[in-house]
């Protein structure tokens, strides 16, 4: 089968959605299947895996984005030529792939990654929020009525979709992880490599360092549980935009001492990063199906975070870690709970980890192989109609 995913971004830009279409190509191509990722970005960019292929665009700022309502001639060509293609960004990706593959009969699967509601308030503060939601109403059930199968990766995401309008069937299939990856570091213990002792307390929070993270939340609450823990430190892995306020906020906050920034670490490194740690914290509300708070309980770790679409679908509250309302004193007490209960701590993980294995990039390919099997074959042979040739001299026309 011959796969294609559009993404409005990809390498080397950082995210979620980037590590999970570079995971799930690795894991489909292993299988036997052909896989190419269609973006935008840098021409000049080396590509370390083949089937990248790029069309230029305009640059956003220093977004990692480029801005194109179309792709180049010989990537088109390409595209039409898949059997299946699968958007992971609604916006571009999506109106191109209506636009290219519609007409040619060739499936197109979506899904959904991104609270675009809650971004929209982080990134476009200046805009009121009846407008973005009043958009997001006009465009998602629209869009999600062209595709023929729209993914979520949480139930708590698909019911942001229902609330959206979108009265479609949505598919629930979560995002894979190496979970396995994450499990055999269990027990490994690198603290002395950046100077921590066994009675070190740490605390790990894994991910972009951006607005929509809730950080400063996450760093205040510390703040109150750092006075009733002397050896507690909470280590941050990743980069953003957010980094340099952070680390003014942990200055001024008397915690410069105690909280450790440690940067982009690459990803093969996480599993050991995590596995020296005793708890993972986050605070994002924004998330649709974390990959670092899975990624975190495989490596045994309990995990408190707050009640949210995302976090709250993979943390069981009391079972494989804590659940806090956002608010800080509420989320500070719970965090100091399990600083001080090392036996809860562990339970926790262990309960974690086995919870973990339901995410195994092998159980999910497979459930996601099956969706398109399903398509390709309903999709039946193509036929080029009148209207796809008509669809076609347009397509000429307007180059």
């Amino acid at each position: 089968m011959r796969i294609g995913m559009m993404a409005d971004v990809y390498k080397p830009h950082v995210s979620g959605i980037t590590n999970y279409i570079a995971l799930n190509k690795r894991y489909l191509e292993q299988a036997g299947h052909e896989v190419f990722v269609f973006t935008f970005g840098d021409l000049e960019y080396e590509d370390n895996e083949a089937n990248v292929i790029r069309s230029p665009g305009l640059p956003l700022i220093d977004t990692g984005y480029y801005l194109n309502f179309t792709y180049s001639r010989a990537a088109r060509r390409l595209l039409q030529t898949m059997d299946i293609v699968h958007v992971h960004h609604p916006f571009l990706s999506g109106r191109l792939a209506l636009r290219y593959c519609r007409p040619l009969r060739i499936p197109i699967v979506f899904t959904n990654h991104t609270r675009y509601d809650l971004y929209a308030q982080v990134y476009l503060p200046i805009l009121p929020e009846e407008i973005s939601t009043t958009f997001l109403q006009t465009y998602m059930p629209a869009f999600c009525n062209a595709v023929d199968l729209v993914i979520s990766p949480s139930k708590g995401m698909a019911n942001i979709l229902r609330g959206l309008g979108v009265d479609g069937p949505i598919e629930i299939v979560p995002n894979g992880v190496e979970i396995n990856r994450f499990i055999e570091q269990c027990g490994t213990d690198c603290r002395a490599e950046f100077g921590f002792t066994p009675d070190d307390l740490l605390l790990v929070y894994a991910g972009r360092l951006g607005p929509e993270k809730n950080l400063p939340f996450l760093l205040r609450a510390f703040a109150g549980v750092a006075e009733a823990v002397e050896n507690a430190t909470l280590l941050l892995l990743g980069s953003g935009p957010e980094e340099a306020n952070l680390k003014r906020l942990a200055n001024d906050l008397g915690l410069s001492g105690r909280i450790g920034f440690l940067g982009m670490v690459p990803y093969e490194h996480i599993p050991k990063y995590l596995a020296m740690c005793d708890l993972f914290v986050t605070a994002s509300v924004t998330e649709v199906h974390p990959l670092s708070v899975i990624e975190a309980m495989g490596a045994g770790l309990p995990v408190l975070g707050i009640e949210s679409v995302g976090v709250g679908d993979t943390v069981e509250n009391n079972v494989t870690g804590l659940l806090a309302r956002e608010d800080q004193a509420a989320f500070a007490a719970k965090l100091t709970r399990l600083c001080l209960d090392a036996d809860l701590r562990k339970k926790m993980g262990q309960a974690g980890r086995a919870a973990a294995e339901q995410y195994a990039i092998e159980r999910t390919t497979q459930i996601m192989l099956s969706h398109y099997e399903r398509l390709v074959f309903e999709a039946g042979p193509r036929q080029h109609t009148l209207g796809v040739r008509l669809r076609s001299v347009i397509e000429r026309i307007r180059r």
